[in-house]
């Protein structure tokens, strides 16, 4: 494998890797995704958050108390 392919960062993440990344489980992340709270792209069958609307998504939680 090419050493700059190992450093290439995708911008789209599946949703078990935008899980991963956010650490919330799946039925959280297609019910934020179904409530408009979450932007997600079909290619095919493919379903894809892109890395900066997960962090929008993020940054817009509530903050704890």
């Amino acid at each position: 494998m090419n050493e700059n392919a190992s450093n290439i960062q995708r911008e789209g993440l599946s949703i078990s890797e935008a899980c991963a990344v956010a650490g919330i489980g799946r039925t959280k992340i297609y019910q934020a995704i179904t409530d408009g709270n979450l932007k997600a792209r079909k290619w095919g069958k493919r379903t894809l958050v892109l890395r900066d609307d997960l962090r929008e998504f993020l940054a817009s939680l509530p903050g704890a108390a």
